[in-house]
């Protein structure tokens, strides 16, 4: 007995539907686990920006970097401005959605990525670890800007050459660009690292009052993001 098309047509739409759900099943459960891999400092997205609060914050720019076509591109994101401006929330944002789109993250502060590499060079790790930072599609390297002795500079040096045209970096600091140089100390492995970043970079100087300060005491947290 010949099935009837109408049936045909039933089970050839329940079972799309079955592989539809099992595709975005797939791709949420990677996104998950991209996500814990990252670490990330805040939970954030490029939608939740508070574009209110006056901070220089180019708004096209900004979420124009949605598309994650930065990241397909290997360039760098770097956010500096004073403390209060929400750049670690706004760095956590562009990987929150780099996740969802396919790439890998990582989250590292750097006054502790130099003691992550030391611990690793110690145990005999580190050839593994700097090759996992090199083939993270996004790390994100938050809080820049303390005096770097003479091992940090080469360490940091080689965690920038490793990702040079193989993955992406966003760097917040508090010190402005143009003194990077002063912050680093040594002139050649200063040109080295601020070259390869700087050079590839969409940069975000953040400036005004703090967004911590001017919040009132009696209001409730918002869903907004920094």
């Amino acid at each position: 007995m010949l099935a009837r098309p109408d049936a045909d047509m039933y089970r050839d739409d329940a079972l799309a539907i079955m592989v539809d759900r099992e595709e975005i099943d797939r791709q949420n459960r990677g996104a998950e686990r991209r996500l814990r891999h990252a670490k990330l400092r805040e939970k954030a997205m490029i939608e939740d920006v508070n574009w209110r609060h006056k901070r220089g914050l180019d708004k096209g720019a900004f979420t124009a970097l949605a598309s994650c076509e930065w990241l397909r591109r290997h360039q760098n994101v770097v956010l500096t401005g004073p403390t209060g401006l929400g750049k670690t929330c706004l760095a956590c944002a562009l990987a929150q959605r780099a996740c969802l789109e396919g790439f890998s993250a990582r989250y590292m502060r750097i006054p502790r990525i130099f003691g992550e590499i030391n611990m690793a060079r110690a145990d005999g790790t580190y050839p593994r670890f700097m090759e996992t930072l090199a083939k993270t599609n996004l790390l994100i390297l938050d809080d820049w800007g303390q005096a770097l002795s003479e091992q940090e500079r080469r360490d940091f040096r080689e965690v920038i050459e490793d990702r040079y045209d193989r993955g992406s970096v966003v760097i917040t600091s508090q010190i402005p660009h143009d003194r990077w140089h002063e912050v680093i100390g040594d002139p050649t492995v200063a040109d080295a690292i601020i070259d390869r970043v700087i050079n590839r970079a969409h940069r975000f100087a953040l400036s005004g009052p703090s967004m911590r300060a001017s919040r009132p005491k009696d209001e409730k947290p918002s869903q907004e993001l920094s």
